[in-house]
């Protein structure tokens, strides 16, 4: 059980919900600000301003976001031109991986939190991924839906956490690692791009785009992609989702 002076962190640019049946808010902010967000909430939770965090945000704007290399890749900077004049200009992480487009079909989670001493090292990667993706794998099951866990063939940034909607990936995830002030308690983030509206086919075209123009094999399909509201409605899914978060929190 958390001890009683667990601090949740509580900002202007994002909502923790730490109990009861709190609505949750999501943020609207554009891709480079809600990026720059969940790493001001890793570093408040790091500098043990807190010892986790919650936030939700939907992107205001549209971008491809990708690893840093990337932008070492011949025909890059035509491809970010290209890209920006069609309206999905390129931004750069710091994290591996692939391109990743966000925009106002997608709402972000990204939750934080210091490992607690009950995980093991070995086991800490997994434990983030399914302290992230198990509660959505439970909503989308009591909608109804078929949710499941794994690789999908023709996704974009694909990867053996995606949260999956009837076979098609719903949810993209990835976690990030810092050690606290002191390096004494390492520090998760873990994050997932949660598609609710449709742009499967704009979101493809772009990610191909890019990979054609920087000759990457890469070819993604629109229909390796599901978004949340092509089967459900679902106006309370995000509320929802931070009422199980908020029990996870309780619990580390």
């Amino acid at each position: 059980m958390a001890s009683s002076n667990a601090r949740p962190l509580l900002q202007r640019h994002w909502h923790i919900q730490v109990g009861g049946n709190m609505a949750a808010q999501v943020i609207d902010i554009g891709v480079e600000e809600g990026l720059k967000a969940e790493q001001d909430l890793l570093a408040s939770v790091c500098a043990e301003d807190a010892d986790y965090g919650l936030l939700f945000w939907r992107p205001s704007d549209h971008a491809l976001v990708m690893p840093r290399r990337l932008s070492r890749s011949g025909g890059f900077t035509e491809a970010s031109e290209t890209l920006s004049d069609i309206g999905w200009p390129i931004l750069l992480r710091e994290s591996g991986g692939e391109p990743v487009p966000q925009s106002p079909a997608t709402v972000n989670v990204a939750l934080v939190y210091v490992q607690p001493k009950s995980d093991l090292d070995r086991d800490r990667i997994e434990k983030a991924y399914m302290r992230l993706c198990q509660p959505m794998l439970d909503v989308l099951t009591e909608l109804g839906g078929e949710a499941s866990l794994g690789e999908v063939d023709g996704a974009f940034c694909d990867g053996r956490f995606n949260v999956n909607l009837s076979g098609r990936k719903m949810v993209g995830t990835a976690q990030r690692w810092r050690q606290s002030q002191g390096g004494q308690r390492p520090v998760v983030l873990a994050h997932g791009a949660m598609l609710l509206d449709n742009e499967r086919l704009e979101m493809v075209n772009a990610v191909n785009r890019f990979n054609q123009m920087c000759d990457l094999e890469q070819r993604c399909r629109a229909d390796s992609h599901i978004a949340l509201h092509e089967l459900f409605a679902a106006p309370d899914f995000v509320s929802r989702l931070s009422d199980r978060y908020a029990r996870i929190f309780a619990q580390l």
